[in-house]
């Protein structure tokens, strides 16, 4: 199959795209120490991938308390924020366009990654089943199982959504050209979502209206400081991953796309679940996305060309984001384009070290 519809030009915000076949967000494990720094290494790595439609960053912490893992970067410092300048530039300087995702882990995280070794925060006392990597005080590091998280107080939500907000500004003024807003795969705001991790019986717990209030928050923070043209935002109905469970996934996903286009975001960009031992979404269900969200509409999850073309030509989405591919594929639309063979990724080197394993990988000209 021909991949005319995937390589054709998409109109995002006050973007006008080379193609639909978006980047997806990547933890890969290599900011600088001390302080989640990004660096000129990754620099090259995203401009490598800059014939992307659009570039989707690593997961980005907002703030301290929102990381769970060692070695991921940040958007709350002014030495991160320097870092990513590198990035941008690089990438615009190869004529790419990228967005931001802005993180906030919740209970998906450990004391030894908290400053002061505090507990995480999440919606419930309730310890996920999952795990997270980390560096402990005696410098030994590796995976360990999430620590139990202490509920957040309503009044220290006020704080959570100035962070993002704060970290959107940021990113704008370092030279992204959008933020993406993660609510997916069992993190912060992807936990008040479900039933699962929610167990409040305040205002942001009990019904779908209530559980979805803190992500709508952050959503109108950030549209309010950047524009809605720049915003975007991730979500992954029936998800598994990071021990996430909802009773109400499929209303849920219904309330958060309908409220998301009242407010015209950029992008709404759809996390499917199989990827990670999740059930596979059927075609009704992106179908209801489709009636609800009338903006950019983006699926990720496993997707290969003739799929993604099938994909966007039916219609139902208008873009498809590519994870692994784009690892070892820096120039994926042009193997597309040419139906050249891709390159296998190599797992043992996708989080932390240095250049092996990611800016490594040959291209068509290479």
């Amino acid at each position: 199959m021909s991949a005319d519809k995937l390589l054709s030009p998409l109109k995002l915000g006050s973007l006008t795209l080379p193609n639909r076949v978006f980047m997806a967000p990547l933890t890969r494990q290599r900011a600088s120490q001390p302080g989640n720094v990004p660096t000129a290494l990754n620099a090259t790595y995203y401009a490598q991938r800059a014939s992307a439609g659009l570039i989707v960053t690593e997961a980005t912490q907002v703030m301290p308390e929102g990381q769970g893992y060692a070695w991921t970067p940040g958007i709350h410092s002014d030495e991160q924020q320097a870092g990513w300048k590198l990035v941008t530039d690089a990438v615009h300087a190869a004529g790419g366009h990228i967005a931001l995702q802005l993180w906030h882990v919740g209970r998906i995280s450990h004391r030894h990654v908290q400053p002061g070794l505090k507990q995480p925060v999440a919606p419930s006392a309730i310890q996920a089943n999952a795990q997270t990597f980390v560096v402990h005080p005696d410098g030994s590091m590796g995976m360990v199982q999430t620590d139990l998280p202490r509920a957040l107080e309503v009044e220290e939500l006020p704080g959570i959504v100035a962070a993002y907000r704060a970290a959107a500004r940021r990113a704008i003024d370092t030279g992204f050209d959008l933020v993406e807003i993660h609510a997916a795969n069992g993190y912060l705001l992807d936990q008040f979502q479900s039933t699962g991790p929610n167990q409040r019986t305040d205002a942001y717990g009990g019904s779908v209206e209530n559980r979805a209030r803190l992500t709508l928050e952050v959503v109108d923070a950030v549209v309010a400081e950047i524009g809605a043209e720049r915003t975007g935002i991730r979500i992954s109905p029936f998800g598994t991953f990071n021990d996430i469970s909802d009773t109400e996934a499929e209303a849920m996903a219904f309330h958060l796309v309908t409220q998301f286009d009242a407010r015209k975001l950029a992008y709404v960009h759809v996390a499917e679940p199989d990827w990670a031992g999740g059930p596979q979404l059927t075609d009704a269900f992106r179908a209801g996305l489709r009636q609800r969200y009338h903006g950019v509409l983006v699926f990720a999850g496993g997707y290969t060309k003739d799929k993604a073309e099938a994909l966007i030509a039916s219609g139902t989405g208008d873009a498809v984001a590519f994870g692994r591919p784009f690892i070892a594929n820096p120039d994926l639309p042009a193997r597309f384009a040419r139906g050249a063979e891709v390159n296998a990724p190599d797992a043992s080197t996708f989080y932390g070290g240095a250049e092996k394993g990611y800016t490594d990988y040959p291209t068509l000209t290479a």
